[in-house]
């Protein structure tokens, strides 16, 4: 058995001894993934979509659209893809396998301007051992100047990609700078990350404001780094952002959506996505318990749950008005929120929380209540469920 599959089977078997139904659950969405991406990929220009999204024509009936392209979640789908045997790979890629397909990223690499998408195809580059690996790794460090603020999400992947190519490229010194980046950016005292590694990027009156994936990308970066060399130091940042963001996890398994950086609490908790609950969440804490941080599968278990549960959404019986897993379509509908005009609501806690960070506005949970759909599907959140459940570190 390959080591991929070996991870494979003691996830998913960890799963089925914990509880079977959520086993199921997990093979459902993975299914799921694998029927769905083929849809979201564009021929022509081999790459994918930005989303698909739900649209109910004038007769009634419902159809999904693809809108917009994305570079960085067309790298997403292959880190999480390269899991899959070849045969499967290359049912989602248009006939090519992950390994073809990452040498079609890194040809584009010139023409990228945004240093999250280098990352991330660095990282893909590394992986899945690219001959142009060297190539990838100059385009994220020419977008990558030094002393600029970046935004933590892309910092992160940074890191891990800078991780994956520590065996097979010099990397030391940028390896060194990345990750005290990452760890200089919190604040004193607190576990979470910030949205960016310094002023400049976000106004002022929300820089105190964080979100979900600052908070999973970082530490997955960090679990990563230390897996391919020991740095504890690394490793407990990432053990207390992951023990934190656990804590705080919603009696329904919700994993919140904005958080405040300076005081470890939530700023509000609305929208949950779905990407959050069966993969982003899984996958970055799969990877901290394998480099030898704390196991959370419990947490991995109650957000997994709220996908067929979502209580926000659920009658007295607790059953969702309308499922957030649809076969029929090949998606998961993204996000559960609260259909306030603007985002209202998460701008009146931003503002709030600023100079009152215990201020909770509770009269807009009232009349804003959680309850609307956001019904499309994007291609990265099939790309991390494959990666958190097919996938594995080997220290």
């Amino acid at each position: 058995m390959t080591a991929a599959r070996a991870a494979r089977a003691a996830r998913l078997e960890a799963l089925a001894l914990e509880d079977p139904s959520l086993h199921a659950l997990a093979e459902r969405l993975l299914a799921l993934a694998e029927a769905g991406l083929p849809d979201m990929y564009l021929p022509g220009s081999d790459t994918f979509v930005f989303t698909r999204a739900g649209t109910v024509t004038s007769d009634g009936v419902r159809r999904m659209e693809g809108r917009g392209t994305s570079t960085r979640y067309a790298a997403i789908t292959a880190l999480g893809a390269r899991f899959l045997p070849e045969e499967r790979q290359r049912t989602l890629f248009g006939g090519h396998s992950v390994e073809e397909y990452a040498g079609l990223l890194v040809e584009r690499l010139p023409v990228v301007t945004n240093l999250g998408d280098a990352a991330l195809i660095a990282w893909t580059a590394a992986e899945t051992g690219h001959p142009k690996l060297a190539d990838a790794l100059a385009r994220m460090a020419a977008l990558d100047v030094p002393g600029r603020p970046q935004y933590t999400v892309e910092a992160a992947w940074v890191l891990s990609a800078l991780a994956a190519a520590r065996t097979s490229a010099d990397v030391e010194h940028r390896l060194a700078v990345a990750r005290d980046r990452l760890l200089a950016a919190r604040a004193v005292g607190s576990p979470l990350f910030p949205h960016a590694t310094g002023p400049g990027l976000v106004p002022g009156y929300r820089s105190h404001v964080t979100c979900f994936a600052d908070q999973t990308y970082p530490l997955q970066a960090l679990a990563r780094l230390h897996a391919s060399g020991p740095d504890p130091v690394a490793l407990a940042a990432a053990d207390a952002c992951a023990a934190r963001i656990c804590a705080l996890q919603g009696d329904g398994g919700q994993w919140w959506w904005h958080y405040d950086a300076r005081t470890g609490g939530v700023v509000e908790g609305y929208p949950v996505y779905s990407v959050h609950q069966h993969a982003m969440a899984p996958t970055a804490l799969f990877d901290l318990a394998d480099a030898g941080g704390t196991d959370f599968g419990a947490a991995i278990r109650r957000g997994l749950r709220w996908m067929t549960e979502v209580p926000e959404i659920s009658g007295p019986d607790g059953t969702p008005r309308e499922p957030v897993i649809l076969e029929k379509y090949g998606v998961t509908w993204r996000k559960v929120y609260r259909g306030d005009p603007a985002k209202a609501v998460r701008a009146a806690r931003g503002v709030t929380t600023k100079v009152a960070p215990q201020a909770r506005l509770a009269p807009l949970d009232r009349i804003f209540r959680p309850v609307v759909i956001d019904r499309e599907c994007r291609p990265y959140e099939f790309g991390w469920l494959l990666h958190a459940w097919l996938g594995g570190l080997h220290r």
